[in-house]
C-alpha cells in the first residue's frame, strides 16, 4: 500500500513559485549561459508577438533576470545556438539539448496536421512542400514573404495562410525546417540541418525513453502535478502514456502521492517525489517583491491548475469585444510573496508607460508600503518597455 502526504496550499505555492523561479529576487547577468540556466529551470518561454509593453516572452525572462534585455534571447537561437523554437501547448523557445525529444513531437504534429489541415487551410498547400523545401535549399533562410510568387497573400484571419505559408509552417513543426533567425518579429526558415548542432541533430532516443524524460522533466519544473497536468506541460506524451507511467513510477518508488491543499481548501491528489517533498519543507520565505507578470507566463499558463492554487481567475480579453471586457485588452497579473495580488492595465506609448487600472484582488489591502512596491515594479520595467516616465490615470487604483 502507497504512503499518501499533504502539502497544505502556502507550502504548495511556495514549492510551485520556487520551481518557477518567482520565489526569491536572484541575480545574474540575463544573458549567455545565465539564460542557458533560466531557460532550462523553466523548460520553455512562450513566444508572443502582442507588444503592448514587452513581448511575453521578454517579460517572462526579465521577471526572472532584471538585467535581461531581449537581445539576449535571440543571441541564444541565432548566434549562439543553444536553443530552438518549436511547440509546447504554443510557439516557444526551449532549450537546445531538448532537441532529440522533441523528435516524438514532430512525428505526432504531422500526423495530426495531416489529419487536420486538409480541410482547415486553403487548398493546395500540399503541393507546394517540395517546392518550398527546393527554394530554402538553394537560396538559404527564408521567411513566408519570399514562396509563393502569385499566391494570394491576403488574411481574413489567424490561421488563413497562403498555401507556400501553411508549407513552411508544417515543414518547421515537422521538424524538416528550424528558424535560424528573426528579423523584427518575422520567422526565418532553413533546413534542420544547417541551423541545429550536428550532434544534437543526430541524436535519437526511444518513444520510451522520450516519454519517461518529458513526464520526469515536467515533474520537476511543476513540483507536483496529475498525470494529465504533466503531459500537458510540455505536450509531447499523450494522456494515456502520462497515465500508464504515474502507475509505474508510482510502483516503482520513483514518483509519491500527495494530497495537495487548494485555495478553497480542498485536496487535489497528485503526484510529486521526495526530494521535491524535502525540498518543500526548507523554503524560505518569498520575497516582498512585487512583480509584474506576463499573462503567458509558466506559471500561469495552465489557467485552471492557477485559479485552484491562488484563487485568481484570470483570462485573456484580446477577443472579447471591448464593451464586455471586464479589465482590458491586455492586462497583466502582479504577484507579491506567495500570492496573485491583482492584476494592471499598462501600456507603453512612446516614451511614457501608462497606467490605465489595477484592480487588487478581494482581501488585498493597497496600503502604502504595497502601493509604493507596485509603483517601484513599474519603474523597474521602464528599462525592459525603454519608457522614460510612468504616467498614472487619475482613477487607476479601483479598490
Amino acid at each position: 500500500m502507497t504512503r499518501s502526504f499533504f502539502l497544505h496550499k502556502q507550502t504548495a505555492r511556495r514549492l510551485f513559485l520556487d520551481r518557477h523561479l518567482l520565489l526569491q529576487q536572484r541575480s545574474g547577468t540575463g544573458k549567455g549561459t545565465d539564460l542557458d540556466r533560466v531557460l532550462d529551470d523553466l523548460g520553455f518561454v512562450q513566444i508572443d508577438s502582442v507588444n503592448t509593453l514587452a513581448r511575453a516572452h521578454d517579460l517572462i525572462l526579465w521577471s526572472r533576470r532584471g538585467q535581461y534585455r531581449p537581445r539576449a534571447l535571440e543571441r541564444l537561437v541565432a548566434n549562439d545556438r543553444s536553443a530552438f523554437e518549436h511547440w509546447t501547448h504554443d510557439a516557444a523557445a526551449i532549450p537546445m539539448q531538448f532537441y532529440p525529444q522533441w523528435r516524438l513531437k514532430f512525428a505526432r504534429d504531422e500526423a495530426r496536421m495531416q489529419r487536420r489541415w486538409q480541410d482547415g487551410r486553403r487548398p493546395g498547400w500540399t503541393s507546394e512542400i517540395d517546392t518550398v523545401l527546393r527554394h530554402i535549399s538553394d537560396h538559404g533562410p527564408t521567411c513566408s514573404k519570399d514562396v509563393g510568387d502569385g499566391e494570394k497573400k491576403g488574411s481574413s484571419g489567424w490561421w488563413d495562410w497562403h498555401p507556400s505559408k501553411t508549407a513552411l509552417e508544417f515543414l518547421w513543426r515537422s521538424g524538416r525546417l528550424a528558424i535560424c533567425h528573426r528579423v523584427g518579429f518575422r520567422k526565418f526558415y532553413d533546413l534542420s540541418e544547417r541551423v541545429i548542432p550536428a550532434d544534437t541533430l543526430n541524436a535519437r532516443h526511444s518513444e520510451a525513453e522520450i516519454v519517461d524524460w518529458a513526464m520526469s522533466a515536467a515533474l520537476n519544473r511543476l513540483g507536483f502535478g496529475t498525470s494529465g497536468e504533466l503531459a500537458a506541460f510540455f505536450d509531447i506524451v499523450t494522456r494515456a502514456e502520462a497515465k500508464h507511467w504515474c502507475a509505474a513510477a508510482l510502483a516503482s518508488g520513483q514518483i509519491v502521492e500527495a494530497d495537495i491543499e487548494q485555495a478553497d481548501g480542498t485536496c487535489r491528489r497528485s503526484y510529486t517525489t521526495q526530494a521535491l517533498l524535502a525540498q518543500a519543507a526548507e523554503l524560505p520565505s518569498p520575497s516582498t517583491r512585487v512583480r509584474l507578470l506576463s499573462p503567458f507566463d509558466p506559471a500561469l499558463r495552465d489557467r485552471a491548475r492557477a485559479e485552484r492554487l491562488f484563487g485568481f481567475h484570470y483570462r485573456i480579453e484580446i477577443f472579447v469585444p471591448e464593451a464586455k471586457r471586464r479589465y482590458g485588452y491586455y492586462v497583466f497579473p502582479v504577484l507579491q510573496g506567495d500570492r496573485l495580488i491583482g492584476r494592471i492595465d499598462c501600456k507603453r506609448s512612446g516614451e511614457v508607460l501608462q497606467v490605465r487600472a489595477f484592480w487588487p484582488e478581494a482581501g488585498i489591502a493597497m496600503g502604502k508600503q504595497r502601493r509604493s512596491g507596485l509603483i517601484a515594479e513599474l519603474d523597474r520595467v521602464q528599462k525592459l518597455a525603454g519608457t522614460e516616465v510612468v504616467r498614472f490615470a487619475e482613477d487607476w487604483l479601483r479598490c
